[in-house]
């Protein structure tokens, strides 16, 4: 797509645009029909007001931009969207006076890796989904990057239909860049018969989107692919390749590679010791529990004893305190948040009481899991941490309400349209 020169807003451009000569404010359907302006920077103008003002009725309009030619409104409609989902806001561009700074780069990807938790479970329109995939087959790398973790971020999965059939095709894609982000978005959206590509993926020229094969294939449960995997983990042994093999294994958690998780427990590489105790607590083998309970004390790795007190919750045994102990720290939290996470509803009751931890960190990330794992009897619990000492938590806390109330009206919906 053609490059766009930055937009300069000046005063009586931004009134031209917001304003009718009787200096009444633009209406709505207005600035949508300017998205359809030949003119580019009026289309900028008519996108940047509605992706500034959040109207949720702009998402299906805004989706026709991200097939505009220009690459700079392709992104700042792909952001737009972004936007519309996210359950915090995140500032892209800055303003001084009246000039808006076109972003360099896009948030998508770093949203991508804050993990499904940032953006609300809201439903995507089939048109923003529909674009998105379009736009991997885009000839700008950046604009084919940011949609394609934009559909990762907002999306709800599994795709299915043509939908999922494009997203499997980006498996063959000439940039490996976008294989890779493929097999992650595969890997949090799911996608209907994306087995056998993502086993194919896993002897991909390019070493990052082999590897991302493999965890597409563990966080989609792929049972098929127990063998295949199993064979490139005793191909590597040590390293990325190796953990990434057995972590997938250890998501499938089939019977039959207890005894390789097993054999993985005394591994120097503390990832491939992580992911065998998970193994082996999603298998439900029991048989070392007394050497994962020695490693839930006195494993030097905390990710480790981590992985174990997991396991060992898992087995009936009372660890779920010594979890959540681990949440005084932010780089553990999203380790311990996705055990919390996989515990689920059963595990919320427990987890009320330390909203009065006195670390403003532990209270914060309980208060995530809570809005993912809570339900509206959950809400009156966080409502006290609305006035939290710790804006953080306060800010959380608003948060994980929002999410439990969009979780509960989404039902509601899909309740009354059967």
């Amino acid at each position: 797509m053609m490059p766009f020169v930055r937009v300069l807003l000046t005063a009586s451009a931004l009134v031209a645009v917001c304003s009718t000569a009787a200096a009444q404010p633009m209406a709505f359907e207005d600035v949508v029909r300017n998205l359809r302006n030949p003119d580019p920077k009026l289309r900028m103008s008519a996108l940047q007001l509605l992706h500034d003002a959040k109207y949720p009725e702009a998402i299906i309009p805004i989706a026709a931009l991200i097939k505009d030619p220009v690459n700079e409104i392709q992104l700042e409609a792909i952001d737009a969207e972004l936007s519309f989902f996210l359950a915090d806001t995140v500032t892209t561009k800055s303003r001084v006076a009246f000039v808006v700074e076109v972003r360099s780069e896009g948030r998508a990807a770093k949203a991508f890796e804050m993990g499904p938790m940032v953006a609300l479970p809201k439903p995507v329109p089939q048109e923003v989904v529909r674009a998105l995939l379009e736009a991997v087959d885009d000839e700008t790398p950046h604009v084919r990057v940011e949609a394609l973790y934009t559909l990762g971020v907002i999306g709800r999965g599994p795709l299915t239909g043509d939908e999922g059939a494009m997203l499997i095709k980006a498996l063959d894609h000439y940039d490996p860049a976008i294989r890779a982000i493929a097999a992650r978005v595969i890997g949090r959206l799911g996608a209907e018969k994306a087995g056998d590509a993502l086993v194919i993926a896993m002897n991909d020229s390019n070493a990052q989107v082999r590897f991302a094969a493999m965890r597409a294939l563990g966080n989609t449960r792929e049972v098929g692919a127990v063998k295949a995997l199993t064979e490139q983990f005793q191909f590597h042994r040590k390293g990325e390749g190796a953990w990434s093999a057995l972590d997938a294994l250890a998501r499938i958690a089939d019977p039959s590679s207890a005894e390789l998780f097993k054999g993985q427990l005394a591994h120097k590489d503390p990832n491939i010791r992580r992911a065998a105790a998970e193994g082996l607590g999603r298998t439900g083998d029991k048989s070392e529990i007394e050497t994962l309970v020695t490693m839930a004390s006195n494993d030097e790795s905390e990710m480790v004893r981590a992985a174990s007190a997991f396991t060992l919750q898992k087995f009936g045994e009372n660890y779920l305190t010594r979890l959540v102990d681990f949440l005084d720290s932010d780089k553990m939290a999203p380790q311990v948040q996705a055990y919390l996470f996989e515990l689920g509803t059963p595990a919320a009751a427990a987890l009320v009481p330390r909203l009065l931890e006195p670390d403003e960190g532990i209270r914060k990330h309980v208060v995530e899991v809570l809005g993912g794992i809570g339900d509206e009897t959950t809400v009156a619990e966080l409502t006290p941490l609305l006035k939290d000492r710790d804006k953080n938590v306060a800010k959380a806390a608003k948060l994980a309400i929002d999410r439990i109330r969009t979780r509960s009206s989404d039902r509601g919906v899909l309740s009354t349209a059967r």
